[in-house]
């Protein structure tokens, strides 16, 4: 095992070590959600202010803020879009710089293969959630109580519906950049180190960002300590299919298609928040929370973490019929090339 003889920088791949990395990636990040958070905050003073809705010692109040762009379907969407845009730009900029990788090597390897896998993971999502909305529905837990419904009576139903999809095509794709596609990737390259070898790194990586995924949703309205729980095994479940493929066209799929199903489609809570603006199904929820998740929805609840087990075992099973292999993709733990020996 060759010492360490600088914690900042690694000579042999000339580039700051793990840590830095992933510490830089982040201040970068919050410094560019800020410039843009900035410009959220100025549009909605002035959309507010002019219609007279609220005033500004309201606005000053962070939680009325909060509570105002949970309540329009619009705002969340801006504030989506913005944070997609925030973290494509840092993980963009970290990789250039940084890592010494471009971009597309983070999982972006689009081709055929990738939309084909993408097309998997979002029948994925939307079946697995098709299957706890059934079990509940024959089990007598939820009530339909109406069809094609939105939050406003007035608004119509596909103008409705159009923001929080994309609302949660944008999730689906920074969320999986952010965790999986850099933070895992560069935790397995660092960990990659001494004993520790190629497959452990992956594994403690994944175990890792999972971690760091299900606590970022600790915060969440309705949370608690099983839905944090619940939150760490779907990163496990949204980490399965970039380990196998060393792409991100499976968890970017699974991830767009459970959210938005289980929001818009099914009308159940999304982490705990309320993205109902429009839902072609609306329900009331009943039935034990243990089993249903409750006011946090599915993910907190037992079938959710069944479902999630479920997804795991259908990856696998997808990449080894697709791939004839399903085994970790030992590249996500290797370094890249130094410019000098890549040239």
């Amino acid at each position: 095992m060759k010492p360490v003889r600088n914690l900042f920088w690694n000579s042999d791949q000339r580039r700051p070590r793990t840590l830095w990395r992933l510490m830089a990636q982040l201040i970068l990040l919050i410094a560019i959600l800020v410039l843009v958070q900035i410009a959220l905050a100025t549009f909605v003073f002035g959309a507010v202010l002019v219609t007279g809705e609220l005033n500004p010692d309201q606005l000053s109040d962070p939680w009325v803020l909060q509570q105002l762009i949970m309540q329009d379907a619009r705002l969340m969407l801006f504030t989506q879009l913005s944070l997609t845009l925030s973290i494509t730009l840092s993980v963009w900029i970290a990789g250039r710089y940084l890592d010494r990788r471009p971009f597309f090597s983070f999982g972006l390897h689009v081709d055929r293969d990738w939309w084909t896998d993408l097309g998997f993971g979002l029948a994925q999502g939307a079946a697995l959630m098709l299957v706890i909305f059934l079990i509940e529905l024959t089990a007598g837990w939820i009530t339909v109580t109406d069809t094609f419904a939105t939050r406003e009576p007035e608004a119509r139903f596909i103008p409705a519906i159009l923001p929080p999809f994309l609302t949660f095509l944008a999730v689906g794709f920074h969320e999986e950049l952010f965790s999986r596609g850099y933070q895992l990737r560069n935790l397995a390259e660092g960990l990659n180190w001494g004993v520790i070898r190629p497959r452990g790194a992956i594994l403690i990586a994944t175990a890792m960002s999972s971690a760091l995924f299900g606590l970022l949703h600790a915060g969440n309205p309705n949370a608690t300590v099983s839905s944090t729980v619940h939150l760490i095994v779907a990163g496990f479940h949204l980490a399965v299919g970039y380990l196998l493929t060393g792409e991100l066209a499976i968890p970017i799929g699974q991830h767009i298609s459970w959210n938005f199903f289980q929001g818009n489609v099914f009308g159940f809570p999304v982490s705990g928040s309320d993205f109902r603006s429009a839902t072609f199904i609306r329900i009331e929820q009943g039935g034990p929370d243990l089993w249903t998740g409750g006011a946090f929805g599915p993910e907190a609840g037992l079938l959710g973490l069944a479902a999630m087990i479920v997804g795991i075992l259908l990856t696998v099973l997808w990449v080894r019929w697709r791939y004839d292999r399903a085994g970790l993709h030992l590249s996500l733990a290797r370094a890249p090339e130094p410019p000098e020996a890549a040239a």
